[in-house]
């Protein structure tokens, strides 16, 4: 430790530059207010599907929407339930 102490001592402390002196000085009536970014623009388009199918495509002037409901069983925390099931195509008509 006293090799140490013969090292330190010239140390001085330091004071602060007179721009820095300035700077804290400055009242907050002087500062400009933050500025503001005007706020992003998005375009949204809402999705209509007149009959609810998805995805909306056009399968053809003739075509036939097929769908079978079945239940099936769902393992859930709670236990072993059963839930309905519906699975749709489309066929030519």
């Amino acid at each position: 430790m006293g090799l140490f102490s013969q090292f330190c001592v010239g140390a001085e402390a330091q004071t602060a530059g007179a721009g820095v002196r300035l700077a804290q000085a400055a009242s907050p009536d002087d500062v400009p207010p933050p500025r503001r970014r005007p706020p992003a623009r998005l375009r949204v388009t809402p999705y209509y599907a007149p009959d609810g199918v998805y995805p909306r495509y056009y399968p053809g002037p003739d075509a036939v929407r097929e769908c079978n409901a079945t239940y099936v069983q769902e393992y859930r925390p709670s236990g072993t339930v059963i839930v309905p099931h519906m699975s749709c195509y489309w066929r030519r008509g």
